[in-house]
Order: C-alpha cells, then structure tokens, then sequence
C-alpha cells in the first residue's frame, strides 16, 4: 500500500510502505474509511517542529476492523470503528481518573493518512458503533476523533455550563469545534474570535452569538465591552500560541476558567498576572476516548454534525494538496478517502 511521509518541511509524500501488521496480542488492524491532515501536522509541515526523519503522518481515523489479536475482546473484524489520537489501554489509574491521554502505556496514534493503519492497546482504544454507519455520517465520525473530542474537552475543561457567557480564541477546526461543544453543554452566549467570513459562517452555524474579529488587546477590550466589563465566563483556547494564550487569560472574567487545548509553541505564563488574574486553568491533550461513546452517538443521532468542518474533500493520494491547501488557509480542514 501507499502512506504519507513527511521527510521534512513542506515535503510530504505518499509512497509505497509495507501493510500494516498485527505485533501485538492487543492490536487491530483496521481499513480506513476516512482520515484527515489536522492542524497540528502543519507545525512540523512548517517546519514549527523538528523533523529528525522520515515520519509517518495522520492520527484521525475510523474504519473497518480488519483483524485483531488473539488479546482483543471489544472489537471484532467487520465492525465501524473510531479510535482516538492517543492510544491507551483505558484501565490504568490515570484513564479510570478521566485522563486516558496520560495513560501510563500512552502512545500518540501515527500513520492513518493510509488505507490501512494497525492500532495498538485496541480495546482501550477503539469505540464499535452498533451498526455500520451510512456514508454521509462517516465525516462527522471522524471529527470524534481529534476536532470533536478536543472542542468538548476545551468545554469540559473551562466548566461550561447552562446560561454562561463563553469566548473561543481560535477558528480552525477545533475552534469551531469548541463552539459547537460549548452550544451542546447550554452556554447563553458563545463569542466565536474569528476574521475569516467561512469560519464565521460555521461558528454562527454551530452556536456563536457574537463575533469578534480584533485580535490581542483589541480583541480582549472588545470582549470586556460585550460583557459589561466583566470578561467571559469561560474562555476556550485552541490555538497555542503566546498572543492566543494572553489573549483568553485578558479576556476572562475572575474566578472564571480558562481551558487550553492547542499544543502550545512558545507560550510562556507570567506568574504574576497568573496570580491576579485568579482565573482557573485547565488544559492538555484532550482525553478524547473518555467522550467519545457520548460523541458518536451525537453524530449517529444527527444531533450535531462537525463534520461541517470538512471544507475541502480529496483522494488520499492528493495528500500533498491537502496540506498545501491547509498551510495557505485555502481549507479549514481536508478530508481523505482512500
């Protein structure tokens, strides 16, 4: 089969790898029915992150189970599975916790840009749907994954709760995500931080009252004067980066809560303002499998639909164009069919 390699910035290829393998008891092999780029790989694709070697890509995925080892028990060949970004075995203490993104046997889930990708720890991984889901779902499905999971973890995270005023720094597809997690769990007002008029459309589409389109101090004054002075209830961050950071911690209200889900690159906290600011934090890689059962049947339910981040649909072949098309904002997020 072919896989996508990124050998180094903006040189991503797709060539001929050897299938996938069961090695071991706890793995399944899975065909692809989807995948996607996420944002994340444009840091290395941009050359934000080293790329030391040639490394396999994708960590967004859902498909057929194909085969499995003689140790899984939950999933079998012929069931729709979706499977989260951080493989864990969901029985340890720190996943029993909530957490099974700290799993203590945690890996990062690589190679699912590719029609067929083996998952370890599958039982503690894989979620089964009942039934085989009808192709229009298949991207909301996927969305689960990564975008979805994180979006409800950026809510989770920031205590959303009914009747509260929250702020979502970041509109790509986690962004947007977080705005339809935030309407889910009851929040009165979402104020979606977006310039970009195809953003906006999904983020008033997925719940956002407002839009504020400043940036920095602007953008944090601009949220003050929405909320009477006061700041947010709840800011989401889902971007990483120093301005984003400062700009959720100004724009929270005290004793309010901030989450943070973008992997971070260059953020550094002045202990001080931290202090004054007496906001809660809370934040990491988001513990998708602890959702996800919640999520899927969302999507199965058609109760939400964040498939809608999708923008732009390729064959797995043209993955080069999906990250050119990501890495130029000509696409919020690209969809790969094998």
């Amino acid at each position: 089969m072919r896989t996508t390699i990124l050998y180094s910035p903006g040189d991503v290829r797709f060539e001929a790898r050897d299938e996938p393998k069961i090695l071991a008891p706890t793995d399944a092999i899975l065909r692809l029915s989807a995948t996607c780029v996420c944002g994340s790989d444009l840091w290395p694709y941009r050359g934000l992150q080293p790329v030391t070697q040639p490394q396999a890509m994708g960590h967004e995925y859902c498909g057929i189970v194909e085969e499995v080892g003689s140790a899984v028990k939950t999933v079998k060949p012929g069931q729709f599975v979706v499977g989260s970004f951080c493989i864990s075995d969901n029985t340890c203490p720190i996943c029993k916790a909530g957490y099974p993104s700290s799993c203590i046997h945690r890996e990062f889930m690589t190679g699912a840009q590719a029609p067929m990708a083996r998952v370890p720890l599958a039982d503690g991984t894989l979620v089964a749907t009942r039934e085989l889901p009808s192709d229009d779902l298949i991207p909301g499905l996927l969305a689960t994954s990564d975008v979805f999971g994180t979006g409800w973890f950026a809510a989770d995270a920031a205590n959303v709760r009914p009747g509260m005023t929250v702020a979502v720094v970041g509109d790509g597809a986690v962004g947007l995500c977080a705005v339809l997690s935030a309407k889910q769990m009851g929040a009165e007002r979402i104020i979606a931080m977006s310039r970009h008029e195809t953003r906006q459309r999904i983020a008033r589409d997925f719940g956002a009252t407002d839009i504020v389109t400043e940036r920095g101090a602007d953008g944090i004054a601009r949220i003050k004067e929405l909320t009477k002075g006061l700041g947010a209830d709840a800011v989401l961050e889902c971007v990483g980066t120093q301005e984003s950071m400062q700009q959720a911690l100004g724009a929270t209200r005290p004793g309010g809560y901030v989450s943070f889900v973008g992997v971070p690159h260059g953020v550094q906290l002045d202990g001080q303002g931290l202090f004054f600011a007496q906001v809660h934090l809370h934040g990491g890689p988001a513990p998708v499998r602890r959702y996800l059962p919640e999520l899927i049947d969302l999507v199965l339910e058609r109760k939400v639909d964040p498939g809608k981040v999708f923008d732009l649909l390729l064959p797995l072949d043209q993955v080069a164009e999906a990250y050119r098309a990501m890495d130029e904002r000509r696409a919020i997020k690209t969809l790969l069919r094998p």
